[in-house]
C-alpha cells in the first residue's frame, strides 16, 4: 500500500486519474489530482480533482448534483497515474452523457 507522497506528482504535481464506475467498469471520466484533491477525496469519500483550467480544486458534483462516490484508488505500476473507482449519482460528463467518452473517432469501429 502506498502513501500519497509515494505517487510520482509530475512537473506541475498532478498525476491523472481514470475514473471507472465500480459496478460495471465503464471508464467515466479522465481528470487529473493534486495532492490536495486527492486528500479531500479520501476525507470527503467523493471525488475532488484539479481543475487544469480554473488552476484549483473541483468537487465532481458540488453544483450540479453529480457526485462521485469513491469505492476504490489504486495506482499504476510507476505510481504515476490512478484508476479511481466511484459510485456516480448522475452523469460524468459536462453535456449530460453518462460518460465523457462517446465521440467516436474516425477510421475506427466503435465498441
Amino acid at each position: 500500500m502506498k502513501s500519497i507522497e509515494d505517487l510520482k506528482w509530475g512537473a506541475v504535481g498532478l498525476i491523472p486519474a481514470v475514473v471507472q464506475d465500480a459496478d460495471t467498469g465503464e471508464v467515466l471520466t479522465v481528470a487529473y489530482v493534486s495532492r490536495e484533491s486527492l486528500r479531500k477525496t479520501l476525507e470527503l469519500g467523493e471525488t475532488v480533482f484539479f481543475s487544469r483550467s480554473r488552476q484549483c480544486l473541483w468537487h465532481k458534483g458540488e453544483t450540479s448534483g453529480n457526485t462521485q462516490k469513491v469505492v476504490s484508488v489504486t495506482a499504476d505500476c510507476d505510481l504515476d497515474a490512478l484508476v479511481i473507482r466511484v459510485h456516480p449519482k448522475g452523469p460524468a460528463c459536462h453535456t449530460g452523457a453518462r460518460s465523457c467518452f462517446y465521440e467516436a473517432v474516425e477510421g475506427f469501429a466503435a465498441g
